[in-house]
C-alpha cells in the first residue's frame, strides 16, 4: 500500500491564486462583454527590459556555435552572474558576500519552498499573519508546528517577537501582502532574538528594489550580526520582467549554523549546496546572461524606469482610494496597496463586489491568513491606463 504524506490533507483545497483565477474565468465566460482589469496577482505587465533581451539574443547565438555551446552548467549558478550579484547588490552597500554563498535559482518562490528540505520536521516555525501562502503551505506539508504572528493596524504592521521559543522565522519586507516595511532598528530586534534562541531567519527581500525611504534596509545583511542567523531571498521577477523567465538567488552565509538533535553544529551553507547539487540542474545559461545584463549601466537605467512606473501606479491606487474614504497601507516602498474593506463586507464579499460592479480583480486579505480578514490587496503590476481605469471604476461605486 502506497502511503501518502498526510500533511498535504491539512492544506486548503486550492492555492489562493488558483481559486481567484477560476472565479475570474467563470465571470468572464458569463460576461464576455465586460472588460476585467486584473490587479490581483504580482505578475508584471511591462516587457523584459531591452538590455536583457539583447544579452539573451547574444547568448542564443553563442549557444548555436560549437565553440559557445553550453551543456549542464553549475547548479549554484554561473560565476559571471554570481560575481555581478555580489558587486552590485552587496559590495556597493558595504556588505561582504563570498561567491560560494550565492545560489542562483529559478525563482524566490521555489527557494522559499525548497529551503525547508534541509530542516527537521520538529522545528517550530514563526510566520506573520497575513502572509505569502508559500511560507505557510510548505511547512504544513512538512508537518511543522506553526506559530502565527499577527500584523495589523493595531501593531502598526510590525510583528511582535514570539512569546515562546521558535526555531525558524519568516520575515518578508517590503511585505507581501501589506506593502509595509521595517526599519533597521526593528529588524535588529529579530536578529538579537534569533541569536539568543539559536533560530534562523528566512528573510524574503524580493521587493527591496521598490524601497524609497531612508533607514529601510535593502538587505538584512546591512544589519550587524545578520550573517550569523539569516538566509536572504531575492528575485529578478518584478524588477526586470522575469516572471516568465524565472531567475532569482538565495544567500546562505557560511557563518550560519544549524544543529543536530544532539546539539552538534552543522553548516547550513553545506546542506543547501548538497540539496541544490542533488535536486537542481541550474538556471539556463541564456536566462543567466539576461540576468547579468540587469547590472549594466543601461540595465540599471531601464530597471529604474520599470520600478518608478509601478510605484506611480501604486500612488494612483492609494491616492484614488483614499479620496473616497478607504484607509490604505503600503504603496510607498512597495508595489502593493493593502486597504481596509468596508465594515459590511468580508474580504471575499468585497472581492465579488469589485468583480461584479467594477470589473476589477484584487486579492481577498483572508486568503493570506486569519488576520487578513477585513483587508484587500491591490497590485501596481498593470499598465498605467488600466490602473487609472480600475480606480475610477471603484471610485464611482464609493463616491460620496
Amino acid at each position: 500500500m502506497s502511503q501518502i504524506n498526510e500533511n498535504f490533507l491539512k492544506l486548503q483545497d486550492s492555492y489562493l491564486f488558483s481559486t481567484i483565477a477560476k472565479k475570474v474565468e467563470k465571470y468572464i465566460e458569463e460576461n464576455p462583454d465586460k472588460k476585467v482589469i486584473k490587479l490581483g496577482i504580482g505578475d508584471v505587465t511591462r516587457p523584459i527590459i531591452p538590455a536583457c533581451v539583447e544579452a539573451m539574443h547574444k547568448a542564443v547565438d553563442e549557444m548555436g556555435t560549437k565553440e559557445g555551446f553550453k551543456g549542464y552548467g553549475p547548479e549554484q549558478g554561473y560565476e559571471f552572474l554570481r560575481k555581478a550579484i555580489i558587486e552590485n547588490d552587496y559590495k556597493l552597500r558595504g556588505i561582504d558576500i563570498e561567491k560560494d554563498e550565492v545560489f542562483v535559482s529559478d525563482g524566490a518562490k521555489c527557494d522559499c519552498g525548497n529551503i525547508v528540505d534541509i530542516f527537521g520536521p520538529d522545528n517550530k516555525v514563526a510566520i506573520t499573519d497575513p502572509v505569502y501562502p508559500v511560507y505557510l503551505d510548505t511547512n504544513i506539508m512538512s508537518g511543522r508546528k506553526i506559530i502565527y504572528l499577527p500584523v495589523t493596524k493595531e501593531n502598526n504592521f510590525i510583528p511582535e517577537l514570539p512569546k515562546e521559543k521558535v526555531d525558524i522565522i519568516y520575515l518578508c519586507f517590503p511585505n507581501n501582502p501589506t506593502g509595509t516595511v521595517l526599519t533597521k532598528e526593528e529588524i535588529k530586534k529579530w536578529i538579537d532574538y534569533a541569536k539568543k534562541n539559536k533560530s534562523i531567519i528566512m528573510y524574503d527581500a524580493a521587493y527591496e528594489s521598490f524601497i524609497r525611504e531612508k533607514n529601510i534596509p535593502h538587505s538584512i545583511y546591512e544589519i550587524e550580526g545578520a550573517k550569523d542567523v539569516a538566509i536572504e531571498f531575492k528575485s529578478f521577477s518584478k524588477v526586470a520582467g522575469f516572471t516568465g523567465l524565472r531567475c532569482a538567488y538565495v544567500i546562505v552565509p557560511k557563518k550560519l549554523k544549524g544543529y543536530t538533535k544532539e546539539g552538534k553544529q552543522i553548516s547550513i551553507n553545506k546542506l543547501w549546496n548538497r540539496r541544490t547539487s542533488t535536486k537542481f540542474n541550474g538556471v539556463s545559461y541564456i536566462v543567466q546572461r539576461g540576468a547579468e545584463a540587469i547590472y549594466t549601466k543601461e540595465g540599471k537605467k531601464q530597471i529604474k524606469e520599470n520600478i518608478e512606473y509601478y510605484l506611480e501606479n501604486a500612488k494612483i491606487i492609494k491616492k484614488g482610494l483614499e479620496e473616497v474614504g478607504f484607509t490604505c497601507y503600503g504603496g510607498v516602498n512597495s508595489p502593493y496597496v493593502w486597504l481596509k474593506v468596508p465594515n459590511e463586507f468580508t474580504s471575499w464579499e468585497f472581492f465579488d463586489k469589485l468583480l461584479e460592479e467594477a470589473n476589477v480583480v484584487g486579492t481577498p486579505g483572508s486568503g493570506f491568513g486569519k488576520s487578513g480578514e477585513g483587508y484587500f490587496r491591490l497590485t501596481a503590476f498593470n499598465t498605467k491606463e488600466n490602473t487609472i481605469g480600475a480606480i475610477e471604476k471603484i471610485k464611482k461605486i464609493y463616491k460620496k
